[in-house]
């Protein structure tokens, strides 16, 4: 019932209370924090965060309810979420309906009137852990029982649970390319840019061999974001691993950025909290130029190994912490951002890297 007390109990042991929204239930996932504004029905729906219990570092959530057509794939991909200010109403005409909706639809715990700001304060100092949320169970030691038996980020395989099991077709008329893409958990967002610059796109299930990727003769391959450790998927490495020595143009975003790391020999590490947010400075080392990114990854690839690979070179660097933000291999066509530059949400300052991506194709032909 709207209103009723709600626990969040970390791994450390950390308790935190709420109040429930009406979206009652037990949830638990890797907890994780997004500073973002604005652009929640985005970042919910975005598979990268399957698994994880959402933080929203912004105060009102749901306030201009979600609209049918700006969902990043089929359904909500978080476990929960935890909020200061729930919005049960919606104030955006148009083909909407309210957040509580869609959650409810989808059988969604959400809990608010959280100390965010302690609670984000709290990961930040403490580092990523698994957590708990429950309307309706009140013993701290049972929920953390529960807990215990939640499995770690860390070596976790979730692609299975996100990408596609048959070939979709997104085509374009009168496109200049096509690409074969590995759908790691990809945002429609990505699709649509890719069709914008004149790129038509078939998306293979994530196991696709690379003899069946390249049987129609593509002129690029496209590795998309995702959620999961990259490592644990030792298969995928090595197709990605092919298509990299194909000599075709590729394109790599957050997780496929990651695999084209592992693929050359380069190694991944979890961090300590991760980047979610759509406010991420990136300097582009190759023009000098800043971008103002969107992020959401909690594996980064390994900077020393980056300096000290004979056939990488790095492109972009994160400004706040100084870890990997882009990579280039220098005997192939191959490039790739941690970051999201089709950005749903947030800003449009790295586009570009889809006209690179037509170009290099260009250059191919």
């Amino acid at each position: 019932m709207k209103g009723q007390s709600a626990l969040l109990v970390l791994a450390d042991g950390t308790v935190f209370h709420g109040k429930s929204t009406g979206l009652d239930g037990t949830a638990w996932g890797e907890i994780c924090f997004n500073t973002g504004m604005t652009g929640y029905q985005e970042v919910f729906t975005d598979p990268s965060y399957l698994g994880q219990l959402m933080v929203t570092a912004t105060s009102h959530i749901g306030n201009y309810g979600v609209h049918d057509d700006e969902g990043e794939s089929n359904r909500v991909q978080i476990s929960g979420l935890i909020c200061k200010s729930f919005s049960s109403v919606q104030t955006r005409p148009g083909k909407t309906r309210t957040l509580a909706e869609l959650f409810a639809e989808q059988g969604k715990v959400a809990i608010s009137d959280v100390d965010t700001r302690a609670l984000v304060r709290h990961i930040r100092q403490a580092g990523t852990m698994n957590a708990i949320v429950s309307t309706e169970i009140e013993d701290v030691s049972e929920l953390l029982a529960r807990l215990e038996k939640v499995p770690s980020m860390d070596g976790l395989e979730l692609l299975p649970q996100v990408s596609i099991s048959e070939v979709r077709r997104a085509h374009v008329e009168g496109a200049a390319y096509r690409v074969a893409a590995l759908d790691f958990g990809i945002k429609e967002n990505m699709i649509r840019r890719l069709n914008a610059e004149g790129i038509s796109v078939d998306l293979f299930p994530y196991n696709t061999p690379y003899s069946v990727l390249a049987a129609d003769s593509p002129d690029g391959f496209f590795l998309s974001n995702g959620p999961g450790d990259p490592a644990a998927s030792l298969q995928v490495v090595e197709t990605v691993r092919e298509i990299v020595e194909s000599g075709k143009p590729v394109f790599g975003i957050c997780l496929g950025h990651q695999m084209i790391a592992l693929a050359s020999g380069l190694r991944t590490y979890k961090m300590h909290n991760g980047h979610r947010g759509i406010n991420h400075p990136v300097k582009n080392v190759l023009t000098g130029k800043g971008e103002i990114t969107s992020q959401n990854h909690g594996f980064a690839v390994s900077m020393e190994d980056v300096v000290a690979s004979p056939t990488v070179e790095l492109t972009h660097v994160h400004l706040n912490d100084g870890t990997v933000a882009g990579i280039r291999r220098t005997d192939k066509p191959v490039f790739s951002v941690q970051y999201h530059p089709e950005a749903a949400p947030g800003p449009h300052d790295s586009r570009y890297l889809f006209t690179q991506f037509a170009s290099l194709m260009n250059q191919q032909h």
